[in-house]
């Protein structure tokens, strides 16, 4: 059988269809012979043919892979001998290739001790003096564990010697290469006793990449993997040689021989590694030598003739991110997102003005690129104390004569209006003209530049509110011109964007402008062409934001034929970006107008949850030599007849094996962001249509639930908000029909989520996804409430949670392995991390009874007051001070709140009146309406505090000049009328407190201060009817206000018909002096009451 065998895989490997046919045929018959092993086995060391003998090798696998159980155990230990002796007589490589995959399945069955004679051969050769020997040795070792690591678990300790030993050795690249990728395999399996072993490797390692590096770029690309396993799973073992390691991978990075891909392996380790043990970096004083290596990279001009991608004439935007300048900028994203702003700015900044003062214009792009990149991490830290002159440069790049620069500040200045608001809004008038300017050329100018300055204007303009009513005409006139006279289609893409954003600042005033725009859109989303897939996708989107801004009224007609719309593209085009644009739509409309969505929600979830479920877009890398599985698994349903058991071992193990042909799995950005999008819009219907989503309730939630551990970060936010939304809307579903069974519902879901929710900030690695998290659980707190806390244990388990992110004991805050440094510096994403947690503390507090929640919000609360010390961050003193106002907030409306809010008084007035005397207008805020809510929460119990608080009150009146803190003043002071009448001396204070009004800025309080005046016309009517005609002229400010809720218009609105009836000649006198048009809103609204 040898010979014919033989000869079969030799006509294999033809170039001739028909013979390789014929083969096939033939091999699927001698495949069905019990003596087929032996044979393979024979060709395998016999033949004389290369092609032959790995042909044979392979169909070994194959059958070993799927069909063990049915070899015999005489043919299984022969195997386990002939193998080991052709891998020792192998020359050809890719055979021994091919050998090496046969031995990594057959230990798959057979663990490496039942298989001493590998274990043998691998120890001799290995240690072999000969240096092939050595290297095959390390080949079979690297295939055997990489599918196998943790049988070998026993041995780890021995092969870190090895690996110690290999890797001292220079003379053998490809040896290195093979040692590094099996380290890499061991590395997540390592656990307390190789430690001491894996840390002293580290040296040789590098020195062994060095070597490895001048041999082969490709694989050393590869080999590089291992810091990424070492930082993942073993942080600690690099700790110690992070200097070593830093200066290794910045030569790298910055060695412009090397290939661009090796390059970026070297700076994303980088990147990597300051994510994980920034503060470590920061000690060891790294940070410098840092800088020093990135910014030749970032300040690097192209080849002669050549253009940096993003620079490109065609570029629109969709650029290759994976170059060395976009790694270097990477890098200081990421120190700004982990670094303390004061620290890294103290060492930067010099960079960044010797490269802006430059004539070079790639000097200038790295420095501008740098100042954009600065603008998420640092937002607090700029907004405070460098926007102007940061501004200043950008403007100054903007009308710079070289197009690289002009590029670079549009790209700044996009990141800044993303980032820094609202105080980058407030240079309007400076930027607006720059920006417009931009767009009166649009026709001419090229593609790649006009994408960039439509990135700039709409991240400015998305946050101007009202402020942009000025240049609506010219933008809409510009925009709408572009989509009927451009034959360019990314021109009409990038105006349909930038409707979407002027959407979002101007809101009702865009109302002019609806019909075109409607009418432009529909005409894009009925057309089916290819090319029109991108301007489809960004319609959807611009239809969605319309849907939420331009008013319930305008848009609601149109409700029904935008789901239409949406349910018609995902019918008849198959494209993961386009269902995601209408899972975004439907959401939009689900907030005007819910009742469009009831009779779709069936083929709306069903499309959702499929795309949850899908594994499309996922692709697997397989191993080579794929060539054979066809042939060899149709010669499966040959064998229908045999017994039951090896059926069932062939499916068990037919998965398991085909695993390990993997090398590895890619999901495209499309279906991830699908996913994302199809989580976050479940989440909001379920909420907006209530009692009609119940019937899909129970599945989505499954489909949702299950995404909790999927790989990319994006998805698993978007799964815990969904979550959230699910139990809100069960929540809702209750208080609409109290049954028991919705009740017992919603306890369900509660119970499912918290832990999980729990759990998570515990153990999640990503920030902004436990930041999510904690944003999830106080929105589950607000609307449920009490719910939350039926489960005994709960109100332990959330205090805790809370107190150990204050504490930064979370994995994702690097553990609280660091040293205690409460008193340092932080990076401010990880202050806002803390925010979201203390966030939850007024939550607690207005949910459970204050007696059953005093001890825990007695550990709490110096974590808080902490934050309020002088040497805090602006950020922190204003946190600190404004969660305590909210404490003491929901303390006034629970049972024990007043005796609770009395205990702490004594703790909490010195931090408040502190505040007050703040530099910073916000911290003088949060602390006016911190010592408002004490005086309503304590009431009689602070009472011999209010000539005191009273006497800072005033004082503050004559000086204070910021609106928003004024405001609050006048709340504060109605809260202490409100909660002890008679501590207040009436005469005084009324007269000065209305002389403040109407409130310029925190309209909310308008609620408090209304009500305040209704009980003093109660009260005192006479000291209110003295001051009728300020009262009044506030009033009509209040009534017809969009942004004044309706209960508080109402409780105006009630005040003004008392004054109307009762003494009606003042209130004339006070209505005269009023425009026309706020005396038809009080009489309007007098009738209406």
């Amino acid at each position: 059988m040898t010979q014919e065998l033989e000869q079969i895989l030799l006509q294999l490997t033809q170039p001739d269809n028909a013979v390789i046919q014929q083969a096939t045929a033939q091999l699927k018959q001698a495949f069905k012979d019990p003596a087929i092993v032996p044979a393979l086995c024979a060709v395998m060391t016999g033949s004389q043919n290369p092609e032959v003998r790995q042909s044979a090798a392979v169909m070994l696998r194959l059958r070993v892979k799927k069909h063990w159980s049915k070899i015999s155990p005489g043919d299984r230990e022969s195997l386990k001998l002939v193998v080991l002796q052709a891998f020792v007589q192998e020359t050809e490589h890719t055979v021994q290739h091919s050998l090496s995959q046969l031995c990594a399945v057959m230990v798959k069955h057979e663990t490496p001790d039942r298989w001493p004679a590998l274990l043998q051969f691998l120890n001799q050769s290995t240690k072999s003096s000969n240096l092939h020997e050595r290297q095959v040795g390390l080949l079979l070792l690297n295939k055997v564990m990489d599918s196998n690591p943790e049988s070998f678990k026993p041995h780890y300790c021995q092969l870190l010697q090895l690996f110690s030993a290999v890797l001292q050795d220079h003379s053998n690249p490809t040896a290195l290469y093979y040692c590094i990728l099996t380290l890499t395999a061991i590395t997540a399996y390592t656990g307390s006793e190789e430690m001491h072993l894996m840390r002293s490797i580290i040296p040789s390692l590098i020195a062994a990449l060095k070597i490895l590096i001048k041999a082969d770029q490709d694989q050393a690309s590869e080999a590089m993997e291992v810091f990424n396993e070492l930082m993942e799973s073993e942080v600690s073992v690099i700790v110690p040689h992070i200097a070593d390691m830093i200066r290794f991978w910045l030569e790298v990075g910055s060695d412009t021989t090397l290939s661009n891909s090796l390059r970026v392996k070297g700076l994303s380790c980088v990147t990597f590694l300051i994510k994980l043990k920034s503060k470590t970096v920061l000690k060891q004083k790294l940070l410098n030598p840092c800088l020093q290596a990135i910014f030749p990279i970032l300040v690097a001009a192209p080849p002669p003739g050549e253009h940096d991608p993003e620079d490109d004439e065609n570029d629109n935007g969709d650029t290759d991110n994976d170059n060395p300048k976009h790694c270097a900028a990477q890098i200081i994203d990421t120190m700004a997102l982990h670094m303390p702003p004061e620290k890294l700015f103290q060492q930067l900044m010099p960079f960044i003005q010797s490269c802006l003062a430059s004539d070079n214009p790639y000097q200038k792009k790295g420095g501008l690129l740098c100042l954009a990149v600065l603008a998420e991490g640092c937002a607090d830290h700029i907004r405070t104390k460098l926007l102007s002159p940061m501004l200043q440069a950008v403007c100054q790049s903007l009308s710079d004569s070289n197009q690289v620069v002009r590029c670079a500040g549009l790209f700044a200045l996009g990141q800044f209006s993303e980032h820094l608001q609202p105080e980058v809004s407030k240079f309007c008038s400076e930027l607006m003209p720059l920006l417009l300017g931009y767009l009166s050329s649009l026709n001419q100018a090229k593609v790649g530049h006009v994408t960039k300055a439509f990135y700039a204007l709409e991240n400015f303009m998305e946050n101007l509110g009202s402020d942009i009513e000025p240049y609506l005409p010219t933008l809409m006139e510009t925009m709408l011109s572009a989509l009927n006279n451009t034959d360019n289609l990314k021109i009409r893409e990038l105006a349909v964007s930038a409707i979407g954003a002027i959407a979002n600042a101007a809101k009702e005033l865009l109302v002019p402008y609806f019909p075109p725009v409607i009418e432009n859109l529909k005409g894009f989303l009925t057309t089916t062409t290819e090319e029109m897939r991108s301007l489809q996708t960004q319609s959807l989107d611009t239809l969605s934001v319309l849907a939420r801004t331009i008013g319930k009224d305008v848009f609601s007609p149109l409700a029904a034929e935008c789901i239409q719309l949406g349910l018609n593209l995902t019918d008849t085009i198959d494209d993961p970006d386009l269902r995601r644009c209408t899972y975004g739509l439907y959401s939009a409309v689900s907030t005007v107008s819910p009742e469009c969505l009831t009779p779709h929600l069936t083929a709306i979830t069903t499309v959702m949850l499929l795309a949850l479920k899908s594994n499309e877009g996922i692709t697997a890398h397989l191993e080579e030599d794929k060539t054979f599985v066809l042939l060899d698994d149709e010669d499966n349903d040959d064998d229908k007849e045999d017994e039951e058991k090896d059926v069932s071992d062939f499916t068990e193990d037919d998965t398991e094996a085909d695993i390990n042909d993997i090398a590895g799995f890619s999901v495209e950005n499309a279906y991830i962001d699908e996913k994302e999008d199809a989580c976050d819009a479940l989440g909001e219907i379920a909420f907006n249509t209530g009692a009609a989503f119940q019937a899909f309730l129970e599945s989505s939630f499954q489909q949702v639930y299950e995404m909790r551990d999927f790989p990319h970060e994006d998805v698993r936010r978007a799964a815990f908000g969904a979550m959230g939304q699910f139990c809100r809307a069960q929540h809702k579903a209750w208080k609409e029909s109290p049954t028991e069974a919705n009740h017992q519902a919603l306890l369900k879901l509660l119970d499912l989520v918290l832990p999980c929710l729990l759990e998570t900030v515990r153990t999640e690695q990503e920030r902004p996804v436990v930041m999510a998290v904690l944003e999830t659980m106080n929105n589950l707190m607000k609307t449920c409430k009490e719910e939350v806390f039926r489960n005994p244990s709960r109100l332990k388990e959330i205090s805790n949670i809370i107190r150990d992110v204050l504490k930064k004991k979370m994995v994702c805050q690097d553990g609280g392995a660091d040293e205690a440094d409460d008193e340092e510096q932080q990076a401010e994403y990880d202050g806002m991390l803390q925010e979201f947690a203390g966030e939850g503390i007024p939550l607690v507090a207005a949910s459970v009874p204050a007696d059953i929640f005093a001890p825990f919000l007695n550990d709490l609360l110096p974590l808080i007051m902490s934050k309020a010390k002088s040497s805090c961050t602006v950020a922190e003193r204003s946190f600190s001070l404004g969660t305590i106002g909210e404490i003491l907030e929901s303390l006034a409306g629970v049972a024990g709140g007043r005796g609770l809010a009395g205990r702490l008084s004594n703790r909490l007035l010195p931090v408040l009146v502190a505040g007050v005397r703040d530099s910073d207008a916000e911290v003088r805020n949060n602390s006016v309406f911190g010592l408002g809510c004490l005086a309503q929460a304590a009431g009689p119990i602070v009472v011999t505090d209010f000539p005191m608080m009273l006497s800072v009150f005033s004082n503050m009146l004559t000086k204070e000049s910021d609106l928003r803190v004024i405001d609050n003043l006048c709340a504060a002071l109605c809260r202490m009328i409100m909660s002890n009448i008679e501590a207040v001396p009436l005469e005084q204070v009324v007269p000065a407190l209305v002389d403040r009004l109407p409130l310029k800025e925190d309209l909310e309080e308008n609620k408090t201060v209304f009500s305040c005046l209704a009980m003093l016309y109660t009260h005192s009517p006479d000291l209110v009817v003295k001051l009728m005609k300020p009262i009044v002229a506030a009033s009509s400010d209040v009534l017809g206000n969009k942004e004044i809720n309706e209960e508080t218009q109402n409780n105006v609105a009630l005040l003004m018909r008392e004054f109307a009836k009762r003494h009606l000649a003042d209130f004339q006198l006070a209505v005269i002096p009023l425009a026309g048009e706020q005396q038809a809103k009080l009489s309007a609204a007098i009738s209406a009451a």
